[in-house]
């Protein structure tokens, strides 16, 4: 399992677990292709649907000028 990188426990995600609807983090340049098949290969099931999503990268802060 190369691309899945950890679970991810919040409140909505074991909400979730309910409804058998799971939670990962994967590595940054994976496809949603690639992660559909490695949880398949890892898991054993059919994915049926699947969201992915990217986080925004961060904006270094302006400095200020002296005068």
């Amino acid at each position: 399992m190369d691309g899945i990188k950890y679970a991810v426990f919040t409140d909505k995600s074991i909400r979730l677990l309910g409804k058998n609807q799971y939670t990962s983090n994967v590595e940054s340049g994976s496809t949603r292709t690639e992660i559909k098949h490695w949880v398949e290969l890892f898991f054993g099931v059919k994915v049926i649907a699947m969201n992915s999503h990217r986080l925004p990268g961060s904006i270094p802060p302006l400095r200020k000028k002296r005068t």
